[in-house]
Order: structure tokens, then sequence, then C-alpha cells
């Protein structure tokens, strides 16, 4: 099955070879989001309440281009740098998932740039 690739206008230009979503029959995959700016820059350091706020924004904005809503997303793949920050990641990522809640993992681990303290991948079916 051919899948659509998903790259909306008002991103910064990708750090590697990926684009921010892919489309395929009635799922929607955006790829890890770390809250970085224009050139890889990491927005928000050392603050993982706004960084986790910034990834969630940006998934939106990607599944909104492929059709979907956070409503759509049935799994999160979660990596944090340090599992001290799970109650301030937990209490922003609630807010986006008030309702039922997708399947989840998280995971601790070292990200792509040392300041980088969050990232989430997700799936949504349509």
């Amino acid at each position: 099955m051919p899948f659509e690739p998903i790259n909306p206008p008002e991103f910064p230009t990708p750090i590697a070879p990926y684009s921010a979503g892919a489309k395929a029959g009635n799922t929607v995959y955006v790829s890890g989001v770390l809250a970085l700016g224009e050139g890889g820059a990491v927005l928000h350091v050392g603050d993982v309440a706004a960084q986790t706020r910034h990834i969630l924004e940006v998934i939106k904005t990607t599944l909104a281009a492929g059709g979907a809503t956070l409503g759509d997303v049935a799994m999160n793949h979660i990596f944090l740098k340090d599992l001290a920050d799970y109650a301030a990641f937990n209490a922003v990522y609630a807010e986006y998932f008030p309702g039922a809640k997708p399947a989840r993992y998280c995971v601790k681990c070292d990200l792509v740039k040392p300041d980088c303290l969050v990232e989430i991948a997700s799936v949504a079916h349509l």
C-alpha cells in the first residue's frame, strides 16, 4: 500500500531525512517529535513541560495535515531523558488527552540532542 508523506509547510527543515508524518490508508503516523526550531535549535531548554507542550502542538498540526486529530491517536511512543520529569510530563500530556487515553509506553533514554528532554511519536486511526 502506498503512503502519502506529511510535511506541513510551517515546520522547520527536518534535521534528518524523514517526513513529519505519513498517511497510509486510514492510519496516520507521526515521526518522533522533539522540541526543535529552525536549524535544529532546541527550544525550551531545561523545561520538560514547555517541551512537551511544543511537541504535542507539532503532533496536533501534523495529524491535522493528515486529516486526523489528537482524539484519533491510538498509540503514543514516549521517550524521556530523565524519569524525574515523568510527573511534569504527565501533567501536560493529560491536558492534550482529556478523554479516552491512547495506549502508550514510556522509555528512559538519551535523545538526539542533549538539551532535548522528551520525544513523542504517535499513531492515529481514522
